[in-house]
């Protein structure tokens, strides 16, 4: 029955209308994978070498959203292109988390302008690298923080507030999460000032285990309150 050729046409063409099927199974997917690409909303690390804090941040706020439609990734303002992770950063990421796959892939990349221009959210490790993502992307000034900075302002708002802004913008994932960031913007006015030195994350590269494990007891809260805010918007 398989050998069978429906009446009327003949195997040539019923090889054309299978290949013509897949075809158009395939476009049909393709479309899907760029739609939802559009759709997911895009967080950018930032850090200076790239091996340290930024993917630290990364894959552990990753390992916290998996199931959301959020893209988590890093860059570096002078990366160390394509060096893997420190081990002590990748030891802290897994204790912290993070799949070990993801720690042991991550290379590091240098910070460009259509890295910068393609982020809904740009949380930096310190104001120098805030400065530097600003300079790169300059519309998403108002979408740009030091991590801490983000969370320090974020831990003013709660769940139903963030719910509440996110919901008034619709149902595109992007979208709520502008809302959302445009709230936390607002909270710069409304919250006492913190000193300088507690929006950054301090640089762990080449340093002892010690200055590692206190860069990620900054970093890690951090993160923790950008996946919460994340959670409450999405």
């Amino acid at each position: 029955m398989s050998d069978m050729v429906p009446p009327g046409m003949t195997r040539r063409e019923l090889r054309r209308r299978a290949e013509m099927l897949r075809e158009t199974r395939t476009d049909a997917t393709e479309e899907v994978v760029r739609e939802q690409g559009r759709e997911q909303v895009r967080v950018l690390m930032v850090c200076t070498g790239n091996v340290c804090r930024s993917p630290l941040a990364e894959v552990t706020l990753r390992a916290r959203m998996q199931g959301a439609p959020v893209r988590v990734h890093s860059a570096g303002t002078r990366a160390l292109i394509d060096r893997p992770m420190t081990s002590d950063a990748q030891d802290l990421a897994v204790a912290h988390g993070a799949a070990a796959h993801d720690a042991d892939e991550h290379r590091a990349r240098w910070l460009l302008e259509p890295i910068a221009e393609d982020a809904d959210l740009i949380l930096a490790m310190s104001r120098e690298h805030r400065t530097s993502a600003v300079e790169l992307a300059p519309r998403l000034l108002r979408q740009t923080f030091t991590i801490r900075e983000f969370a320090r302002l974020a831990g003013a708002l709660t769940d139903e507030e963030i719910a509440s802004a996110a919901d008034a913008a619709g149902t595109s994932p992007r979208a709520r999460l502008a809302a959302v960031t445009a709230l936390v913007v607002r909270q710069r006015g409304l919250t006492a000032p913190a000193p300088v030195e507690d929006d950054d994350v301090i640089d762990p590269y080449r340093r002892s285990r010690a200055t590692y494990e206190r860069s990620a007891g900054q970093l890690i809260p951090a993160v923790d309150e950008v996946a919460r805010v994340l959670r409450a918007a999405l």
